[in-house]
């Protein structure tokens, strides 16, 4: 099944979308930002050529 993602303006216009799909008994979760970007850090991980490699001094100079 797709998910769908809705992001309110405000608190109030989160209650109400909250409490209407409790009511419509549509299972619903709250992210927090840490597991927005988690899933966005994830998506971007999944789309990475793993062909190429990168020696380790190029990543050490990057990191500095």
């Amino acid at each position: 099944m797709s998910s769908l993602i809705i992001s309110p303006k405000n608190i109030k216009e989160l209650q109400f979308v909250r409490e209407l799909l409790d009511k419509m008994k549509i299972r619903n979760k709250l992210l927090t930002a840490e597991e927005k970007e988690d899933l966005g850090l994830s998506v971007l991980m999944s789309k990475v050529d793993r062909n190429k490699k990168v020696d380790r001094n190029t990543i050490m100079k990057k990191l500095k």
